[in-house]
C-alpha cells in the first residue's frame, strides 16, 4: 500500500498547532455592516476555528463520501445507544377490549347527499367525492388523502360548498387554499371530532391564517376516544438517511394527516448522515405508523410503545457516532494510528462546527449582529438577497426579487424549504415597511439562531485566544471552571440540555443549528472564578473550564479573556452590556447566556483501518442492516486492523480476509493480532479509517474529526480531495 501523501512537517517540541499569528488579531468586522454581495463561503477561520490540541500530525481522508460514512445513534438520558430493532407492533388492547370498529365503515348510503353535491358542484366534483368516501370506507380511516374540488373564484358559492359538508359529513372538514393563482374547496378526513374547538365550541383559527399556501393539515390533538390503558403519546425511533429530522417528519406528517408540531423530539441529527433517533407523537396508533413504511423513501420506523409523556428538545445524553474516512492517505500508516489514539488521549477544542454559522455564502451570525444592532432592513436584506453556492433556479428567484421586488412573484418562485424568507416576505406583503414585524413572522426557532451564532461566534474567538494565550496544560488565574462540590451529575445534565439541532435549508447546500441558550439559576451558582487558592490547591485542571456564552446572566473570565468578547462584540458595532433597541429578543441583553466546556474527549472511543476497491461499497453497518439481517458486502475488502486508546496492533503485515459471516464481535477479538499490510495485491485498493465513539448532545463530531485530520472541515476543502 501506497503512503505517499506529501504534508507539511510540524515541529515536534510544539504543544499547539494555531492558524494565526501572535499577538492575537480581533477578527475584522463581520460582512453584515458591508453591501450585500455574492460573499464567498465560510470557512473555519471566518469563525474563530483555529486552533489544534495536539502537535500530532495530520493526514489527508474524506469526511462524508458517502451517507453511509456518517451514522449517528442517539444515546438517551440512560445512557442507552438509540437502534432500530424491530417493526413489530406493541399491544394496544387489553383482551377484555375490542378494537374499536371504524364509524364510518357502515353500509350507510350516501347516494342522496352525493346527488345533492353534484346540483351544487357539478359532475366532476361529485365524482370525485364519491372515490373519496369509498377509500374512507374501504381503508378504515387510514391513510386516507385529500382532495381538492374543482377551482372557484366565487366566494359565496366555496361558502356554500363549506357549508353543505359541515350539514351533510361530519367526519369531513373542508378548507379554502390556493392551487395555480386559483382558490379551491380542499376535502380531508376528520379522524376526532370535527376539528379542534374552543371553550366557545368554535372552531380554532389554525396560527397563520387561512390565506393562500396555507397547507398545515387537519390535527385531531383533541380526540376524546383514545384508550384509557395506553399512554397519550406513541414513542418510536427513526431510522433516516440523508434527511434531517425536520424534514423526514414532515414527510410522515403529511401522511398521517397531522400537523408536524404533534412530534416530540429530543435533538435534530445532521442532513448527510444515517441516523436513528426517538420521537413521540400525539395520541397516534402504531399500525398507522407502521403501515407508512412500505411508502416511505429514506425514511423507517419502528421499536413502538406507548409512554405518558412525549419528548422535548434536549433529553437526551449525546450522541455515538460512527464516521468512517475515506481515500485516507498518509505519510505512513504510523501517523494514522498515531493520530486516532491521540484524538481518544488529547481530545479536541470543544469549537461550534460550520453547522452553527450554515455553510451558505451569508452566514447566520452576520445576520445575528445585524439584528443586535436593530438592522432591520438590512437583517431582511441578508436573508432575502441572492447567495453564492444555491442552485441556480434559487438564485434567479432571489435576484428577480432583488430586482423588481415583486413579492407575489417571489412567493411563487421560492421553494417551500426557504422558511425565513417566505414567512419575512408573506408579512411584508401583509404589512410593507415593517422589517421588524417581518423579522418577528420567521418561527421562534429559528429566527433565535440568527443571535444565538453571533454568541457562538464570539465564544469561538475566545476560546481559540484562551488556547494560544494560556495553553490547555493548566488552569489559569481567573479561568472560568464548573466547581467541584457534588455536582458531577447536575452538570451532566447541564451539558446535556445543549442540544445539537440542525435545520436544514436547501437540500445539500445550506444546514444551520437551532439551539436554545438559556441558564439557569442552578447552573449560574455552579461557575466560579479561579483564584489563587485554587491555584495552590490545585483543585481545577483544563478539562473544567468554561467560557460564557454572552448574555445578561453570565460571569466572565477575570482575566484578559474577558477583553476578547467586548473587543470582537465592539468591532462589529455591538455592546454586550446594554441594548440599543427595544426588540428584547433580539438583544444579547435579553437572553441569560449559557456556559460552554473549551476542551471535550471522545468517549469510548475505538478505530479500525479498512482496505477497500469500490467507493460506492458500504463500509460500516446501519441498523437497517442488522435489522433486516444483511451485512455490508465485504467482498471488496482486503485487509482490516483495529485498535483503541489504549492497544495497537503488535503483529506486523498480517492479512485476514472477512467473509459475509464474520461477525463484528470476532473481528475485534482478532484486530489485536493483526496489521494493515503495506502492499496489496489490489493495485486500486485504497484505506479508510472507521471510528466509533460518543460525544455529549452539545459537541461537534466534525470538529473532533478536524483535530484527527488537521485539515478544514468547510464543504469547500472537502470538494477539493474528494471532486
Amino acid at each position: 500500500m501506497r503512503w505517499s501523501w506529501p504534508l507539511n512537517p510540524r515541529p515536534a517540541s510544539s504543544v499547539l498547532l494555531f492558524l494565526r499569528p501572535k499577538p492575537y488579531q480581533i477578527p475584522k468586522p463581520c460582512r453584515c455592516s458591508q453591501a450585500p454581495s455574492m460573499a464567498k463561503s465560510l470557512d473555519e477561520a471566518d469563525v474563530g476555528i483555529l486552533c489544534y490540541v495536539s502537535s500530532l500530525p495530520g493526514f489527508r481522508g474524506v469526511l462524508k463520501q458517502r451517507y453511509s460514512d456518517f451514522i449517528v445513534n442517539e444515546v438517551d438520558l440512560d445512557g442507552k445507544i438509540i437502534h432500530l430493532t424491530s417493526f413489530d407492533l406493541p399491544p394496544e388492547f387489553s383482551e377484555e377490549k375490542a378494537p374499536e370498529k371504524n364509524p364510518h365503515s357502515s353500509d350507510k348510503d350516501y347516494s342522496g347527499e352525493i346527488e345533492a353535491f353534484r346540483s351544487l358542484s357539478g359532475e366532476v366534483d361529485a365524482e370525485s367525492l364519491r372515490d373519496f368516501l369509498e377509500k374512507i370506507v374501504d381503508s378504515e380511516a387510514s391513510d386516507v388523502a385529500s382532495i381538492i374540488l374543482s377551482p372557484d373564484s366565487d366566494k359565496s358559492h366555496r361558502a356554500e360548498v363549506h357549508n353543505f359538508f359541515k350539514r351533510n359529513f361530519k367526519f369531513l372538514v373542508t378548507d379554502t387554499v390556493e392551487e395555480a393563482d386559483t382558490k379551491c374547496v380542499r376535502v380531508r378526513f376528520c379522524s376526532g371530532d370535527g376539528g379542534a374547538k374552543n371553550k366557545r365550541g368554535k372552531k380554532r383559527k389554525e396560527p397563520g391564517g387561512s390565506g393562500p399556501k396555507n397547507e398545515r393539515p387537519f390535527d385531531s390533538r383533541g380526540s376524546d376516544n383514545w384508550p384509557e390503558h395506553l399512554g397519550k403519546f406513541l414513542r418510536f425511533h427513526l431510522f433516516k438517511e440523508n434527511k434531517d429530522t425536520q424534514e423526514a417528519l414532515g414527510v410522515i406528517g403529511k401522511m398521517l394527516g397531522v400537523q408536524q408540531r404533534s412530534f416530540g423530539f429530543a435533538g435534530t441529527k445532521d442532513k448527510r448522515s444515517i441516523s436513528t433517533q426517538r420521537v413521540t407523537i400525539f395520541k397516534q396508533h402504531a399500525k398507522r405508523l407502521a403501515a407508512l413504511n412500505s411508502r416511505l423513501i429514506g425514511i423507517k420506523v419502528g421499536d413502538f410503545c406507548y409512554v405518558k409523556e412525549g419528548l422535548v428538545l434536549g433529553q437526551l445524553m449525546g450522541n455515538r457516532f460512527t464516521i468512517t474516512l475515506r481515500g485516507v492517505v498518509a505519510e505512513s500508516q504510523d501517523i494514522v494510528k498515531a493520530a486516532a489514539d491521540g484524538l481518544s488521549r488529547n481530545g479536541f477544542i470543544n469549537y461550534y462546527g460550520l453547522q452553527r454559522f450554515g455553510s451558505g455564502s451569508v452566514p447566520t451570525h452576520m445576520i445575528g449582529a445585524a439584528l443586535l444592532k436593530g438592522e432591520w432592513k438590512h437583517a431582511v436584506d441578508l436573508i432575502l438577497n441572492p447567495r453564492e453556492g444555491e442552485r441556480a433556479f434559487v438564485r434567479d428567484a432571489r435576484e428577480s426579487y432583488k430586482e423588481n421586488g415583486d413579492i407575489d412573484m417571489a412567493l411563487r418562485q421560492f421553494p417551500r424549504h426557504l422558511v425565513a424568507e417566505k414567512a419575512v416576505l408573506q408579512c411584508l406583503k401583509k404589512c410593507p415597511g415593517n422589517y421588524l414585524q417581518a423579522l418577528k413572522a420567521i418561527p421562534r426557532t429559528l429566527r433565535m439562531m440568527y443571535v444565538h451564532s453571533y454568541q457562538s461566534y464570539l465564544w469561538n474567538h475566545a476560546a481559540s485566544e484562551r488556547v494560544q494565550r494560556h495553553g490547555i496544560a493548566q488552569v489559569v488565574l481567573g479561568d472560568l471552571v464548573y466547581c467541584k462540590d457534588d455536582t458531577s451529575k447536575k452538570l451532566a445534565d447541564i451539558d446535556n440540555a445543549n442540544s445539537e439541532d440542525f435545520f436544514d435549508f436547501d437540500n445539500d447546500d445550506i444546514q444551520i443549528e437551532m439551539p436554545e441558550t438559556t441558564l439557569s439559576n442552578e447552573q449560574f451558582h455552579l461557575v466560579k472564578v479561579v483564584d489563587s487558592e485554587d491555584l495552590l490547591a490545585g483543585r481545577f485542571n483544563f478539562d473544567d473550564v468554561v467560557l460564557p456564552l454572552p448574555g445578561s446572566k453570565v460571569l466572565y473570565p477575570e482575566n484578559d479573556i474577558a477583553d476578547v468578547f467586548h473587543e470582537i462584540a465592539k468591532k462589529d458595532g455591538i455592546s454586550l452590556t446594554e441594548s440599543v433597541h427595544g426588540a428584547k429578543e433580539f438583544s444579547i441583553t435579553g437572553m441569560t447566556g449559557d456556559y460552554r466546556r473549551v476542551f471535550q474527549r471522545p468517549v469510548d472511543l475505538v478505530w479500525e483501518l479498512l482496505t477497500y476497491t469500490d467507493d460506492n461499497i458500504p463500509l460500516a453497518e446501519t441498523d437497517l442492516d442488522v435489522l433486516s439481517k444483511t451485512k455490508p458486502d465485504t467482498a471488496m475488502m482486503n485487509g482490516i486492523i483495529s485498535g483503541n486508546s489504549s492497544y495497537l496492533a503488535k503483529k506486523e503485515n498480517a492479512e485476514i480476509s472477512l467473509d459475509e459471516n464474520y461477525a463484528a464481535e470476532d473481528r475485534n477479538k482478532l484486530s489485536t493480532e493483526i496489521d494493515l499490510p503495506c502492499n496489496s495485491d489490489t493495485p486500486s485498493a485504497k484505506t479508510a479509517l472507521k471510528l466509533e465513539f460518543t460525544l455529549p448532545s452539545s459537541c461537534y463530531a466534525t470538529m473532533a474529526m478536524r483535530e484527527l485530520l488537521k485539515a478544514s472541515t468547510s464543504v469547500a476543502h472537502q470538494k477539493t480531495i474528494n471532486p
